[in-house]
C-alpha cells in the first residue's frame, strides 16, 4: 500500500500536469509543429497515421519526466542526510510548496521572475538540444520517441514544480511514478495540440483562465505543504489506523 505522503504527491502532481499543461501549450505546440511538419505529407494531413507519431513523441517526453524524477528521489536521498531523515523531509515538503506556490503566481502573471528557474537546467539543454535537430527530419515512431525523450529535457519552470513534489516522496521509485502522473496529466492537453491547436491556443491566452489556473496551482502548494489536508491521504491514513 502505498503511504499517505506518496498518494498525496501522486494526485497532486497528476492535477498539476492538468492544469500546467495549457499554460505551456505556445512552447509544446510550436516543438510538435516541428515534429508534425518534418513528416512526409500523406503522414500529417491522415490524423489516424499522425497520431502514432504525436504519441510516441509524448511517451518518450514522459520518460525524461521519469528518469528526471529518479535524479530528483536520488537527490532526497543526498539532502536528507545532514538532517535526518524526518527533518530533511520536511524541509523537502516546504521547499516544494514554495516552488509551487511560485509557479501557480507565474502562471496568473503576478511573478513573472519565477521564470529565471529556468536557467537551472540551460546546461542540460544546450548539450541535448543537438541530438534532438539530429532526429529532425522524423520518419518512424522510434525517432519520435527519441525526440520527445531529447525535447522532455528542455528547460520549464513547471516541469521543475513537478520535480520538487517528487524530491519529498521517499524513495526514488515513488520520485519516478510521481513524475510520470504530471506527464500523465499534461496528455489530454499536449495530445491535442496536434489535432486542435487553434481552439486550445485561444483557451491558453485568456487571462482569466491563467488566474483560475495559477490559482488551483497555489491550491495544490498548500497541499504539498500539508498532506494530511489531501482526502486521498485522510483516507489512506484512516484505512491504516482501521487496519
Amino acid at each position: 500500500m502505498f503511504d499517505p505522503n506518496f498518494t498525496s504527491s501522486f494526485l497532486v502532481a497528476l492535477l498539476m500536469g492538468l492544469v500546467s499543461s495549457l499554460h505551456c501549450i505556445g512552447m509544446c505546440g510550436s516543438i510538435i509543429g516541428s515534429l508534425t511538419f518534418s513528416l512526409a505529407p500523406e503522414i500529417r494531413q491522415n490524423k489516424e497515421r499522425l497520431f502514432p507519431f504525436i504519441l510516441s513523441y509524448n511517451l518518450g517526453r514522459i520518460t525524461s519526466y521519469a528518469i528526471a524524477g529518479a535524479l530528483a528521489g536520488l537527490l532526497e536521498v543526498l539532502v536528507t542526510l545532514p538532517f535526518g531523515e524526518a527533518h530533511g523531509h520536511r524541509l523537502l515538503q516546504i521547499i516544494s510548496a514554495l516552488i509551487m506556490a511560485g509557479a501557480g503566481f507565474y502562471i496568473a502573471g503576478w511573478f513573472p521572475r519565477f521564470a529565471y528557474i529556468e536557467k537551472l537546467g540551460i546546461y542540460i539543454w544546450q548539450y541535448l538540444e543537438p541530438y534532438g535537430r539530429k532526429l529532425i527530419p522524423v520518419k518512424t515512431c522510434k525517432n519520435a520517441y527519441l525526440f520527445g525523450m531529447v525535447w522532455g529535457w528542455l528547460p520549464c519552470g513547471l516541469v521543475y514544480s513537478a520535480l520538487a513534489i517528487t524530491a519529498s516522496t521517499g524513495s526514488i521509485f515513488q520520485s519516478s511514478l510521481t513524475m510520470i502522473a504530471f506527464g500523465l496529466g499534461t496528455l489530454p492537453a499536449v495530445m491535442g495540440v496536434g489535432v486542435m491547436i487553434s481552439v486550445l491556443a485561444r483557451l491558453a491566452s485568456s487571462q482569466r483562465f491563467k488566474q483560475i489556473v495559477g490559482l488551483f496551482m497555489i491550491s495544490l502548494a498548500l497541499l504539498a505543504a500539508f498532506p494530511s489536508l489531501n482526502p486521498m491521504a485522510i483516507t489512506s491514513h484512516a484505512k491504516h489506523q482501521l487496519q
